[in-house]
């Protein structure tokens, strides 16, 4: 029986709608769904071929357990209550928070899925939260607490109207928009140049985005803190700073002008690389916009100052009275105030110390790269258990070699997945998830409950398949965990009742014991007064909602202690005052290192598309060393070479590229790649990428004390042709 459902992808931000044609409980055909309210026929090879993945021979279908150095099927009986006792035992002989969980970042588009890994840490006691976002945007989350008083309060560019978007590390034609929801970005920007407004891209390399604007200016990596503070410093001296409106929403401009006010443009164009008149120029264009956004992403976050960064950016922008201004940036509204919610809740607002290096939580979770350190170091509270949810650390976070052998001293990990990848393999437990195609769902949390859309709107989606074997549901596999562990989610014996009577009598179509998640949202929307999930579904290509407002944020919504934007939080200024000028001198002196960042091709998505021969093609299956014709020259390698890269903490040996639009003395290497280890991945374990991850460092002395992010890209590498027999290998070398 062929049939054709609607429903919208989950891979990443712009959520586009979808026909799929099923046939016998598997999908043939994915096309986007040209009716869509929103997305209105736009969809990436990414989102079209996903299916591939869902349905490999390799895909997780029962749990699995290592015995002798081998995964072997076991039944979710055996699973729950062999991970329950020995929960059970480590908390009883060490402590709650040895019990550790990293949410990876496909745990983030799923409603239910975060939502329920939280309650059962949190049943347990445990603080020991590790996250993904510490890895690519936990900047932008500690900037708006300081800024906003809440974490997730994020204004986003109004592209349905900018007159003027200047883009900064962030290349969203391939990467999508980071939080907000813009489907087909190649359009969105050719709309705004067709109205005749600008569109400029400020970034080490000509990207796919800066080819579609027409307007490119180079800048070198990690230097974009200098840029947004002669930005901020012109904007004053131009005379852009709307003070009467500063005066009523905002306070702390004095002290952040005056910061500025040290870095003009003609003394950042010696590390930016940015001529002063280019600079001047640009903000020339932005004040004279009728509606102006900057707007940045990880190749700002991932450079180690991404929280001086955004917030010199989040100033510019409201400084400038562009801030909850239509044409700006706007702050948007979900199907419920979150942000008072979360305020009045204390959500995402724990003020916590990590026990090595004393750093703070962003959304209550602790940075990823001290996770190795605290499974390393002794202590009471040494983590010695972890629980992975949606992701894969040892792919995507910095030092993997470090993180690999801290892994192999736990008493027990276990994963949650869909597919048996590199941290999956040395698993003591491997639990089969179900994947989006598999579950009813509503968009996540950002377009749900912030309303982070260009267009806001609701849609709901029906499972479009049965789950296979005995793949289940997170929410689920989280509350019989619970159960087993001895420890009721949230901590509370009433709550983990109640989802265990909605278990007792649902069970999936494979027969595996379930919540009934679309009762549950279909509860959440009515709690939150919108249409039901049934009444959704009978609007598949999407359900309107009201449009954005302007005015709507500034003097409403903002949360801090006297109800304004804090333009000078304590923390950002004394951060900024103690490293800028070491961080000027060292940028100053580069001493014959080439600055690196990473790059991301159409048919990937970070590590976990790789298992396909639609995402592999070619000669394409590898990532590479791009190189500046004129740094190639000079290093005497050309296209085919093998070069040896290295950093303080690595040396990887990887095959090079030509790539006219580097800035000179820039390089870029992909991320994701590497997957030799994921031996239950046949196709990705056989193509001959390496980790560029393992090129940067972890523990105390690699990590922003202001976010808790790991330092990704703007690394400085030595480069040398590869020599010796070895010179054709494909890996990491030790």
């Amino acid at each position: 029986m062929t049939e054709t459902k609607y429903t919208f992808c989950r891979i990443c931000e712009s959520l586009c709608g979808l026909k799929v044609t099923v046939e016998n409980n598997e999908i043939v055909k994915i096309i986007p769904n040209a009716e869509h309210v929103a997305t209105h026929g736009f969809g990436c090879v990414k989102g079209l071929h996903q299916h591939q993945i869902y349905q490999s021979p390799d895909r997780l279908k029962y749990p699995l357990k290592k015995i002798d150095g081998q995964h072997v099927r076991i039944s979710w009986e055996q699973a729950l209550s062999e991970i329950g006792q020995k929960v059970k035992h480590i908390t009883g002989e060490f402590s709650k928070d040895a019990i550790a969980m990293y949410v990876g970042t496909a745990a983030g588009f799923g409603v239910l899925h975060p939502v329920f890994a939280q309650g059962f840490l949190e049943g347990i006691g445990s603080n020991s939260m590790y996250a993904s976002a510490t890895q690519d945007c936990s900047n932008k989350f500690a900037t708006a607490r300081h800024m906003y008083g809440f974490p997730f309060t994020q204004p986003f560019p109004d592209v349905l109207r900018n007159e003027c978007l200047i883009i900064v590390g962030a290349n969203p034609v391939i990467s999508k928009w980071s939080f907000l929801q813009v489907p087909n970005p190649v359009k969105h920007i050719r709309d705004i140049k067709k109205r005749g407004g600008r569109v400029i891209v400020v970034d080490p390399r000509e990207t796919e985005t800066a080819k579609v604007a027409e307007e490119h200016i180079f800048i070198k990596p990690g230097t974009d803190v200098f840029f947004y503070l002669s930005f901020l410093n012109e904007v004053k001296i131009k005379q852009g700073i709307q003070t009467k409106h500063v005066s009523e929403y905002m306070s702390g401009l004095e002290e952040v002008l005056e910061l500025a006010s040290q870095w003009n443009a003609e003394k950042t164009a010696k590390v930016t690389g940015i001529p002063p008149e280019v600079l001047k120029e640009l903000v020339g264009l932005y004040l004279s916009a009728n509606g102006a956004a900057l707007y940045s992403s990880t190749g700002v976050n991932m450079g180690g100052q991404g929280s001086l960064a955004f917030w010199l950016q989040e100033v510019i922008n409201a400084v400038s009275g562009n801030l909850d201004r239509k044409g700006g940036t706007l702050v948007g509204r979900g199907i419920m105030d979150f942000i008072k919610f979360g305020v009045k809740n204390g959500l995402l607002m724990k003020d916590l110390k990590s026990r090595v290096g004393g750093f703070g939580t962003v959304n209550d979770a602790f940075p990823g790269g001290i996770l190795a350190d605290e499974i390393l170091t002794p202590g009471k509270k040494q983590v010695r258990a972890l629980f992975v949810t949606g992701g894969n650390p040892l792919i995507t976070m910095a030092d993997s070699e470090k993180l690999k052998k801290a892994f192999g001293q736990l008493d027990l990990l276990v994963c949650l997945d869909i597919q048996h990848n590199e941290t999956c393999a040395i698993a003591d437990y491997v639990l089969p998830c179900t994947d989006p195609f598999q579950r009813p769902d509503l968009p996540f949390i950002f377009p749900l409950m912030l309303g982070l859309q260009t267009r806001p709107y609701l849609q709901a989606t029906k499972a479009l398949v049965a789950p296979q074997g005995e793949q289940r549901d997170e929410a689920s596999i989280y509350i019989e965990l619970a159960k087993a562990s001895g420890f009721p989610l949230w901590g509370s014996k009433a709550a983990q009742i109640f989802f265990e009577s909605l278990m007792k009598f649902n069970r999936l179509d494979n027969g595996q014991r379930a919540v009934p998640q679309q009762s549950m949202l279909n509860v959440l929307l009515k709690v939150c007064r919108q249409p039901g999930f049934k009444k959704l579904l009978k609007n598949p290509n999407g359900w309107l909602r009201p449009d954005h407002k302007e005015n709507d944020f500034l003097g409403k919504r903002v949360h801090t202690t006297n109800k304004k934007v804090d333009l000078a939080p304590v923390v950002l200024m004394e951060a900024a005052q103690s490293r800028l000028q070491l961080l000027f001198d060292k940028e100053s002196n580069r001493n014959g290192y080439y600055k690196m960042i990473t790059k991301r091709t159409v048919q990937t998505q970070n590590s976990w598309t790789h298992n396909t021969d639609r995402m592999l093609q070619g000669t394409e299956n590898t990532n590479f060393l791009y190189l500046n014709p004129d740094d190639a020259k000079q290093l005497k390698l050309k296209a085919g070479d093998f070069a040896d890269v290295s950093s303080k903490y690595a040396q990887i040996r990887i095959p090079v590229k030509i790539l006219a639009e580097l800035m000179p003395g820039t390089v870029s290497i992909p991320h994701g790649w590497g997957h030799q280890d994921a031996k239950g991945m046949r196709k990705a374990s056989k193509a001959k990428g390496v980790n560029v991850n393992i090129l940067a460092g972890s523990g105390p002395e690699a990590i922003d004390e202001l976010s808790g992010m790991s330092k990704l890209t703007a690394l400085d590498l030595k480069i040398e042709p590869a020599k010796g027999p070895q010179a054709h290998t494909w890996s990491g070398l030790p």
